[in-house]
Formats: C-alpha cells, structure tokens, sequence
C-alpha cells in the first residue's frame, strides 16, 4: 500500500493535539518575528541618533537575522559602548530564541508529531477490495502469531484488527497484515470486507467479544464466527450473541491435561480421533510395555494398534521396531474403537494405584480438570492457597487442601509420595517449573502433567521433570484451527502436530523409504488415506501412488521443511 504526503497530512491534521501543538509552534514563531522586528527599529534608532549612520530598514532587518544567529559577517558594525552592548543583547538572544528554544519547539510540536503521523498512517485502514475467503482475527492477542502462522503456510489470507494506530502500524511493519479499526465499529468490518471472509475469530474479553459479535453480525451475518471464551459461564451469552462455535479454552485445557493423568489403572488415554481411528497415550509405566522393543510388545499382532510415535521426557520420538520402551516411555497408538478396547482389557490388570492423584491450582483448569477426573471415579486431591475458591473446589474433587503447594507438610498430607500422577495448573510458569522439579525429587515414579504459557519455558520444564506439557496459546490454535479445516482437535503435545498432506507429484511411484521423508524433514508418516480407506500397517517398501493422502507427526519446524521440499499444504 502507498502512502502519500497528503494522506500523513490529512491524519496530522485530524488529530486534536497535533492541532494544538501546530498552534503553539506558530504562536512562538510569531513572537520571536515579534522580538527581530522590535530589534530591528531600535537598530534605525542606535544607528540614525547614536551612530550617525543611515542604512535602509531591510539592511536593519539583515543586520537582526545575521547576528542572532551568531553568522555575524562584520560587514555593519557598531562603534559606540551603546551600540555594542546593543549587539550583545541581540546575539544572546538569538542564541537563547533562535537557537536553543526554536529547534525544540519545531522539534517537540511538529517534526515528532509529524513522524508519529507518519507511522500511524502506514497502517492501512481498509483490506483490499478484492479480498475474499480470508480469515479476520478480531485481536492481536498470544494465540493470534502461532495461528498468523498455520494461516501463512497453508497460504490463507488474513487480516488483524488493531484499534490503536501506533500498534496497527507496529504490526503492519513486522509484515502482519493488519487493518487499523475499532472492533466496536460497523465500518471496521466493512473495511475488512467481513461478508465476504471465510471466519472471523473473536478472541477479545467476554464482554467484549459479546459487542464485537453483535456489531458484526449487523454486517455479515452468514460468516462463521468462532468466539474464544474466557469463563464457562461466557459460552451461553457468546452463543445467543451469534456466535457458530465458542470455545472456552480454560476448560478445554483442563479436559485435555486431565486425560494425561495415569490413575488407577493402565489404560489409553484418547487425544483425537481422525475419520474412524482414534489416537490415543498409552504410558509404559508398571506394565508389560516398559523393558522392550515395538516390536517385541507385539501391540499390532495382539490388539490391532499401531504405536505412532514414543513419548520420552517430553520429546516425541519416531516410532522404529527396534526402540526400547521404558517406564517413563509413553507410546502414542492409533487404532478402531474396537482396537483401543482389545488394548485397554490387556491392559487393565496393571499398574494398580488406587490413590488420588494431585491437583496443585484450583483456578479455570485445575477446577475442568478435577471434575473430568471424578466423572471418571478417579479421587483427586487439590492444593490451593486461594480461600476463595475453597468452597467451589470441595464441590468438585475429593478432599481440599488449602495452602502453599511449596510446602512440604501441605503436599506430604495432600498424598504427593503415593499419587500416581500430579497436574500443575498455575498460572505462573516459573511456579510449575519447580514445583515440577520439586515433585519429581518427592516421587521419582509420579507422572507430572503441567500447563505452561510461554514456548520459551518448555524446556525448562521438561528438564525439571515434567512429563506432558500443553500451553494455552497452542490449544487455542488447534482449536480454531481445526473448526477452520471441519476436523475434530487432536492435542498430541506442545509444538507437535498431525496433519496431512496430499502426496506430492515428486514422490509418486517411489517406496516410503526412497521418499526420505522422514530422513529429509523428521516427519513420521503414521498413516496414508487412499480411496476411501486408511492404511495404518506401513513398511519401508510400502508404495507411494498418485491420489494418496499422507497423515503425518511432527513439530512445526519440521512440517515448514516438508512444504519448502515439496511445495504442497495441509489438506
């Protein structure tokens, strides 16, 4: 988009302080001609009855603009005390006005202002008029980059509101398409071209995201708008303010790092289906599985699953025959409904712990992920130094213990030595890192489950010993994502994702292993769709034909060199 001189003009001039500081500048300007003016007729005066010299009224004018600011050419000079003390004067004056206070003055009310102008007037405030079939994201909020993201590799259009100009150019610099607008505002979707957009993802607070789909609506009342909410009890209103879909992610959250807890005993915990095949953890610990290779478990041969991929200290790990399994492995299994059951009943006699597992946090998540727990029978305890929330938790859990979890005798009483599983759900990643590495020294066999909020603590926290991790922002794009592509959320783990591709034309004809797909990119192909059917029993010599579909694992790192080496998107 071109920015011309008179479109930063026209928003300089719209501005009600830019307009009172261009006043101010001319005010002063009109004093100092004020003050060269009154020098220049006391020049006539010094110089007619003091001097004894004539000179014309523009030479008096030159002689007041040479001096003061300090070129002083020699070429009219004062000969008496009066006269020169009459140019000390003027040239202090002119250093003080002209060339100290002058350049602050154009500096402070015009030449910033003008600059903060131009800034504000890069951002564009309109989408272009022919855009269609894109994706509005009502705010740049920490999910907004990871989705900008999947948008860009699989080549959505798309388009941020801000409503602060100064922000909107920011952004619109850092090469995200960005429009300048008031969300509250009916022409700020228009601007966008909101009828015509594929989804419009409200994602402000709840009673904001309630005005933003109300105004919306006014102008685009057949877009899909997916709303994120904040609080449960937000979903109804989101809803009946016309919202399609509502997601509230903090009891999502809960419900997804619920379903990684080991209890009672081993089983497969399901993360995802696709089409008629459910994914689903299956942790190693205390059963048959730890202490030997895939291929020695013979899971396929006896169940019917495949083992996908290896859970190993939070590293996602390809799944080769000969990988060992230990006990703090957790392979990831796909499977028919049938399969998992055949799987769940073998397993069913081990790892018997029938303690209650351990809920540090009572907050959104804590409190979604103790009543998915106790739907399944399973005796959760909660650590909470929130008296607060006291009696809301003793109506969700088993027993409440209220205190600071960094506290021995608290997580001691609360069962920390025999729980056979912990989620750490605070909202402070600095907390779970070590109330993660302090569990861990409590109970080297306990399986910790964490939230985290920034991607740049994951390591930490693995390194502190815990063993699932989900953040906030990656649910959220999953789960806007996976309402864009009309496919259910599947939540393998933070920074790994299964998606799938049409085969490119590169690799027809050629066996999985000649591919190098998985040497080239680190990708796993765990399965391939082919009319109408899904193969799941894959080999090295497993043929590669025109029309396939490929489902594959990886991180995002890993999906970005398959789509640079064989230029296709996620389907």
């Amino acid at each position: 988009m071109k920015f011309t001189f008179s479109s930063e003009l026209a928003f300089f001039l719209k501005d009600k302080e830019a307009k009172r500081n261009l006043f101010a500048l001319l005010r002063y300007v009109a004093f100092l001609l004020a003050v060269m003016g009154l020098f220049g007729v006391l020049f006539q005066v010094i110089m007619v009855y003091v001097e004894g010299q004539q000179h014309s009224w523009l030479s008096g004018f030159y002689w007041v603009l040479v001096t003061m600011s300090t070129l002083g050419f020699g070429d009219i000079v004062f000969h008496t005390d009066i006269g020169r003390a009459f140019s000390m004067t003027v040239v202090v004056s002119g250093i003080i006005l002209l060339l100290v206070v002058l350049p602050y003055a154009f500096i402070r009310y015009f030449y910033a202002p003008w600059l903060e102008a131009q800034i504000h007037a890069r951002a564009p405030r309109e989408a272009p008029s022919d855009m269609r079939n894109h994706v509005i994201i009502c705010v740049y909020d920490s999910i907004a980059p990871g989705l900008i993201e999947r948008l860009e590799e699989d080549e959505i259009p798309y388009v941020v509101l801000e409503e602060d100009p100064e922000r909107a150019s920011r952004l619109y610099l850092e090469g995200i398409s960005t429009v300048a607008g008031a969300t509250d505002d009916r022409a700020t979707f228009e601007a966008v071209r909101a009828s015509r957009a594929r989804m419009v993802v409200v994602n402000d607070s709840d009673t904001e995201n309630t005005n933003i789909i109300l105004t919306l609506r006014e102008v685009a009342p057949s877009v899909e708008v997916v709303a994120l909410a904040e609080r449960q009890a937000s979903v109804d209103i989101l809803q009946l303010s016309g919202a399609d879909s509502v997601v509230a992610l903090k009891k999502r959250l809960g419900q997804q790092l619920a379903n990684r807890m080991n209890a009672m005993h081993a089983f497969a915990h399901p993360v995802g289906h696709f089409k008629d095949l459910l994914i689903a953890e299956v942790p190693a610990h205390n059963t048959p599985l730890a202490g030997h290779t895939i291929r020695e478990t013979q899971l396929r041969e006896n169940t019917g699953v495949s083992i996908i991929g290896v859970w190993e200290r939070g590293r996602l790990m390809a799944a080769r025959p000969d990988q060992a399994l230990s006990h703090a492995s957790v392979p990831v299994v796909m499977g028919t409904a049938e399969q998992l059951e055949a799987l769940n009943e073998l397993l069913l006699i081990y790892d018997v712990n029938p303690n209650p597992v351990l809920i540090i946090g009572g907050g959104e998540v804590g409190l979604a992920a103790a009543r998915v727990l106790e739907s399944k029978n399973i005796a959760v305890h909660i650590v909470e130094k929130d008296k607060h929330l006291e009696q809301r938790l003793r109506n969700a859990c088993t027993k409440v213990f209220m205190g600071d979890a960094a506290e021995y005798e608290i997580l001691l009483d609360a069962g920390i030595e025999q729980a056979p599983s912990v989620l750490l759900s605070t909202h402070d990643d600095a907390t779970n890192i070590y109330l993660a590495s302090y569990c861990r020294n409590l109970n080297e066999d306990l399986r910790i489950i964490s939230r985290i909020t920034s991607r740049r603590n994951i390591e930490a926290i693995h390194r502190a010993g815990a063993d699932f991790v989900l953040s906030y922002n990656s649910l959220g794009v999953e789960a806007v994502y996976a309402i864009l592509k009309e496919r259910d959320v599947i939540i393998l783990g933070e920074g790994v994702d299964f998606f799938s591709v049409a085969l490119p034309s590169d690799l027809h004809g050629r066996t999985l292993k000649a591919s190098g797909i998985g040497a080239k990119t680190g990708l796993t192909v765990i399965a391939i769709e082919y009319n109408g059917t899904t193969i799941t029993n894959l080999g090295p010599d497993t043929e590669l034909q025109e029309g396939m579909e490929l489902l594959m694992l990886g991180d995002h790192e890993q999906r970005h060199t398959f789509m640079e080496l064989y230029g296709t998107h996620e389907t």
